[in-house]
């Protein structure tokens, strides 16, 4: 191709064909720089306009994605792949209504299109549009009946509307969708790391070709195994998957992980520098935390986590926030922009600008609040900006990345019998670590004068009101026919439920009636404002919680509000949250329960013991102020001293002849005394434990954080063929 260019520098197709070479090798900057080329020697060809959004879309660059497809479409009108992809490329933008737009029109192009009914479907989900969502993934799969992408987003549809109908078999249907890509990807992995031990042999006989060959079978390795399965890591916690394949759900969170990998590779950056010698060394210097999110603003996020970001202690701790979301004006983003220390507006920047400027702020200790949740740009994590990289809040489960080191949780929540089905080191926070902002932000809501009349929802005065105020994807038929037989049993009682969303009702009620239960047992009501969905809780007897997936913030609201709890807590992180919430309280051993039985046995016995359920909630009342659940005040320091416990382990590691971060070291790092569990007694464990001054305990640990840049993940690789440290290798 490049003999062909130094003949004719101007071939247009030379220069395309050479642009997608470079796109094949993940050069994209030099494939940019061809098809840039090719539009300015000839005006009348699409592919490189085509080309030029696809590189954009992928680092970030949204605006000049869109412009590009938009020529593309003045060049060819009637191209529907290019009416999709720009589709796709206004709803990763938020303009979904332009999304669907794009979409009904590529449809009217080529009505078999699956994939663009497909995205419609996603599209008119995002909007709230749930019936026509489910039309259309229907339509997409009557199109393309093997349509993994399909099959499971429709599943998930049809779970937030408590649509039920066949629901067994479309579960079965969904894990072998899951097990097949899994058992694919396990075999690609396979296949794909066999030239490492032979890409040696090369390369030691060859010294001069060491690191590019290593750095292209690298990145070969993370492009074939970076396929990511068709069940989303979010949607997957409140799946009722079987027990042995929830095992292998850290799969799907490693499969979207390396995804990002693949993404954060595509900027081509070089690996960062971190701070040397670590501030602080000397004792003297703060600690520099970053927190990353998108939901600074009018979110569930902010409304828990609002006064946090400025209660760290500033002699101690430097606190950036990085917003990855334009400011929506509320109180909460100008709260937050207030009282954090540093607070920068990144949403318009591209990914690999924001790890720059995180590396250069020098972040010692980089915190993801997002995980897999809307609004994420977790491929920022998988540039590595920082050297210790923190999971918290945003996603209740594993990541599955190498390059998230550590999960921030509590002993309840993710107890070491359970640390198995987590990638990341467990730092385990005193009492619970779901903080919130109530004593900050809601005291108003307790004062007598503003709680509401149950007349203002519609609810009978006369009625023992079991609540829930859930989203209706965490339900299961399960759970509703427990509610009902406990209805049944509770003479005058009834059950209230939010519009969550609104489809849902018809089918709920639709349901309740097949169980025998009357129409007025079950009301409905519409979601509300953070401070109205508080005091309104209050209206209720005995809230009701969801083990399929835990009330987290709500259920902060109804325990803040004074409302006992019934909870079931299983195995994974999201079905356990709302017990240790009840815990954290002081009397949360009355309202957990082991057994589905037992949860039934126990709303019965509540609401037939009046006397005992108004003293659990007086118990509840009394709290409020003094337990630990709600002292944000009290809860900041034990975070702050958290990062530099983890910081100080770190340090000493490091220090350690520069062996792998970390390597055959869990550490179980509690704010009233920090315990390693390290692979051996001695070696690195018993160094850093040292350095803490923590006891070591015995006891077998999974490995440490690996790390995704391509330089530095071929060493680690060459790092377990040839260390025979004892101290370090299991």
């Amino acid at each position: 191709m490049k003999q062909c260019l130094a003949l004719q520098p101007n071939h247009p197709q030379a220069l395309t064909n050479l642009g997608n070479i470079y796109m094949e090798w993940n050069m994209l900057s030099a494939a940019a720089s061809c098809y840039k080329a090719t539009l300015s020697v000839t005006a009348g060809l699409s592919a490189p306009f085509n080309n030029l959004a696809i590189i954009y879309k992928q680092q970030g660059n949204l605006a000049d994605a869109i412009s590009c497809y938009t020529e593309v479409l003045r060049i060819d009108p009637t191209a529907a792949d290019a009416i999709v992809n720009r589709g796709n490329t206004y709803k990763e933008s938020g303009r979904v209504n332009e999304a669907i737009q794009d979409y009904i029109r590529a449809i009217n192009i080529r009505p078999a299109m699956a994939e663009a009914h497909a995205n419609l479907a996603s599209a008119y989900k995002d909007s709230g549009h749930v019936e026509a969502a489910i039309k259309s993934y229907k339509q997409a799969l009557v199109l393309r009946p093997d349509f993994p992408e399909a099959t499971c987003n429709l599943l998930h549809t049809l779970q937030c509307v408590c649509e039920w109908e066949d629901r067994e078999n479309k579960f079965i249907e969904v894990e072998g969708i899951l097990r097949r890509q899994i058992k694919v990807h396990a075999r690609s992995a396979l296949i794909s790391i066999t030239p490492f031990p032979l890409a040696l042999l090369f390369c030691f006989e060859f010294p001069s070709r060491l690191i590019p060959c290593l750095e292209a079978l690298t990145v070969c390795f993370t492009l074939q195994t970076s396929a990511i399965p068709s069940v989303q890591p979010f949607h997957a916690i409140a799946y009722p998957i079987d027990p042995m394949l929830a095992l292998d759900i850290r799969q799907v969170g490693r499969k979207y992980a390396a995804h990002c990998s693949v993404i954060a590779s595509r900027y081509s950056l070089s690996p960062f520098n971190y701070p040397a010698p670590f501030p602080g060394e000397s004792g003297n210097g703060r600690l520099r935390v970053g927190y990353v999110s998108s939901d600074f603003g009018n979110h569930p996020l902010s409304h828990l986590m609002g006064s946090v970001f400025g209660m760290h202690n500033r002699e101690n701790v430097e606190v950036f926030c990085y917003a990855l979301s334009p400011n929506d004006r509320t109180e909460w983003r100008l709260r937050i922009q207030s009282e954090a220390e540093h607070f920068i507006d990144v949403s318009s920047m591209s990914s690999d600008m924001i790890a720059k400027m995180i590396n250069e702020d020098k972040i010692q200790i980089l915190v993801n609040l997002n995980g897999y949740t809307k609004g994420a740009r977790n491929e920022i994590f998988a540039m590595q900006p920082a050297p210790i990289q923190i999971s918290y809040m945003g996603f209740p489960g594993t990541t599955g990345a190498s390059y998230i080191h550590y999960l921030v949780t509590d002993e309840f929540v993710s107890p070491l019998c359970f640390s198995h089905i987590y990638s990341e080191k467990l730092v385990h926070l005193p009492h619970c670590y779901f903080v919130n902002d109530y004593k900050q932000k809601n005291l108003d809501v307790l004062h007598p004068n503003c709680l509401p009349k149950r007349s203002d929802y519609g609810l009978p005065e006369d009625k023992f009101i079991f609540a829930c105020f859930n989203q209706l994807y965490k339900m299961d038929p399960d759970i509703f026919s427990t509610w009902y037989n406990i209805l049944k049993r509770v003479s005058n009682s009834a059950l209230w439920l939010l519009r969550f969303p609104a489809a849902g009702e018809m089918r709920l009620r639709a349901y309740a009636t097949q169980q025998g239960v009357q129409p007025d047992q079950i009301i409905f009501t519409d979601v509300a404002m953070k401070s109205e969905n508080i005091r309104r809780s209050a209206l209720a007897d005995l809230f009701l919680d969801t083990p399929l997936c835990n009330a987290h913030t709500t259920g902060t609201d109804v325990l803040w509000a004074g409302l006992p709890m019934v909870t079931l807590p299983l195995e994974k992180m999201a079905t356990r949250v709302a017990g240790s919430l009840c815990l954290a309280t002081g009397v949360g051993e009355e309202m957990i329960v082991s057994s589905l039985k037992d949860y039934e046995e126990k709303a019965v016995s509540l609401a037939l013991n009046r006397p005992k359920l108004q003293d659990l909630s007086n118990k509840l009342k009394a709290a409020r102020m003094t337990c630990p659940l709600f002292d944000t005040a009290r809860w900041a320091p034990n975070r702050s001293k958290s990062y530099k416990n983890t910081f100080d382990v770190s340090k000493v590691l490091t220090r350690s002849g520069g062996r792998r971060f970390l390597d055959g070291v869990v550490a179980f790092i509690a704010t009233t005394g920090v315990r390693l569990r390290p692979v051996r007694r001695g070696g690195l464990a018993a160094e850093a434990a040292r350095a803490v001054g923590s006891r070591v305990e015995a006891g077998a640990a999974p490995r440490g954080p690996r790390v995704s840049n391509p330089r530095v993940s071929f060493w680690h690789h060459l790092d377990r063929w040839i260390v025979s440290d004892p101290t370090v290798m299991s």
